[in-house]
């Protein structure tokens, strides 16, 4: 379980929440909508122990109560988190909620309803009108926090019923920082550069290893010669690495665009704008490989490596032709 000691940026949100609290405000249903991977769950986990802590202090539960101990035991019988049996929320279970709302509260002050990412798990409209009439006239001490994506279509029913709070793309340094005892310094920058301010977009690109991966290409790229043999099995073995990543073509491709233009700055000497710090060590046999007119040649072969992707063209071959091109 969360606190808000452990939530990274979103400060406006919370001042929000808190805001309504000191006013005797709180809101029987809110919308945390924002980007994905920004904190929306985790801030709304940390609202939900603070409004039931029996005795919190500076702005954060005391940790030690009957309701904080429940809460970081993932046991507490008035938080209920529900979630997709499959790909979306079923109708059933939503009716299923309504049954176990017609109840009051076991132990806490308050129930709480987490239901996240709403733009896809509420986004059939027999499943979100059946809730409705629920957020419109919710049981008495229940409070209902919805999560969604800022660019999710959301129904404006939904939306009219809710106090909506916006959640907004971190910091990169803030980003970095969450990584700081996992990853070296110059790596968990280069993370960041490409995770657009989501630590769960960051969180799954360590997961798969993308900067190895990245770092592995170059390498390999910097070896070998388009005329060499041994290039063509080369690029083989990359693109047959590459495709293990899937749905994550597109960060691979951001993040050698990062790469490129960093070698362009090098060659100016301006190093201190470089985001592939973590690559430091290859740049200056890469920029003796690689002249500045070949570097705008490799950005206009990765934008439409990009662009073929997009069009669904075969994802093998949008590689193979792409190593060749950056050879």
């Amino acid at each position: 379980m969360k606190t808000f000691r452990d939530i990274i940026g979103q400060e406006k949100a919370r001042e929000m929440l808190f805001r309504g609290l000191e006013g005797n405000k709180l809101s029987h249903a809110y919308l945390f909508r924002g980007p994905g991977g920004v904190g929306k769950k985790s801030v709304a986990q940390a609202f939900s122990a603070y409004i039931n802590c029996l005795a919190p202090t500076d702005g954060d539960i005391c940790g030690k109560c009957a309701s904080c101990r429940k809460f970081r035991s993932a046991n507490h019988p008035d938080f209920l988190l529900i979630e997709p049996d499959g790909a979306q929320i079923k109708i059933a279970r939503i009716r299923e909620l309504k049954k176990q709302l017609s109840f009051p509260p076991f132990a806490a002050g308050y129930r709480v309803v987490l239901i996240p990412d709403i733009h896809v798990n509420l986004s059939r409209a027999e499943v979100a009108n059946s809730l409705l009439k629920t957020l419109e006239e919710p049981a008495e001490n229940t409070v209902f926090i919805l999560t969604g994506d800022e660019a999710g279509a959301i129904l404006p029913t939904i939306l009219s019923r809710c106090q909506v709070v916006p959640f907004h793309a971190l910091d990169e340094n803030d980003v970095a920082e969450f990584f700081s005892d996992e990853l070296s310094a110059p790596e968990a920058a280069a993370l960041a550069v490409i995770s657009e301010g989501s630590i769960g977009r960051a969180q799954l690109l360590q997961k798969l290893d993308i900067l190895t991966l990245r770092q592995e290409i170059i390498e390999a790229l910097l070896a070998r010669r388009a005329e060499d043999a041994e290039s063509v099995e080369m690029v083989f073995e990359l693109t047959e690495k590459v495709l293990t990543i899937k749905n994550n073509l597109d960060d691979l491709l951001d993040l050698l665009t990062v790469w490129v233009r960093d070698l362009l700055l090098f060659h100016q000497g301006i190093s201190e704008l470089i985001s592939s710090r973590d690559l430091l060590s290859l740049m200056a046999d890469a920029a003796r490989r690689w002249p500045v007119a070949v570097l705008f040649e490799q950005l206009t072969l990765l934008d439409r490596a990009r662009i073929q992707l997009l069009r669904n063209c075969n994802r093998a071959l949008v590689f193979e032709v792409l190593f060749f091109g950056l050879l």
